[in-house]
């Protein structure tokens, strides 16, 4: 027979939000392999910032409760579940795909500039 690991739900949060943190930084350095580019990640215990260029993205958590916010203004409000997934009014989407997701969004270049 095999214990259980036990966590407290605090534990549980802090754990899957370091997850999050590496997942962005995997995504976004394999997305800008190809290119020579890199995002500049910063992360702490209740936030988690990544930059690449002009576009960036913001995560603020508050144990299981986390808000984004991009470049352009956008923002929302996820929660992490016990299942490793972010809870939004879509539904629920797995770290790694939420993760993916982003990071393809911030690494991706636009090829035409709309301005001139």
């Amino acid at each position: 027979m095999t214990a259980a690991r036990v966590h407290s739900p605090e534990a549980l949060w802090a754990e899957l939000w370091v997850s999050l943190a590496s997942l962005l930084s995997s995504y976004t350095a394999a997305h800008g392999l190809s290119s020579g580019r890199q995002a500049i990640i910063e992360q702490g215990e209740e936030k988690i910032w990544v930059c690449h260029g002009h576009k960036w993205l913001r995560l603020e958590r508050s144990n299981a409760a986390v808000t984004w916010m991009r470049e352009n203004g956008s923002r929302g409000s996820l929660e992490l579940t016990e299942h490793g997934s972010l809870r939004g009014p879509a539904g629920e989407e797995a770290l790694d795909l939420a993760a993916e997701f982003w990071a393809r969004e911030l690494m991706q270049e636009h090829t035409k500039d709309l301005t001139r």
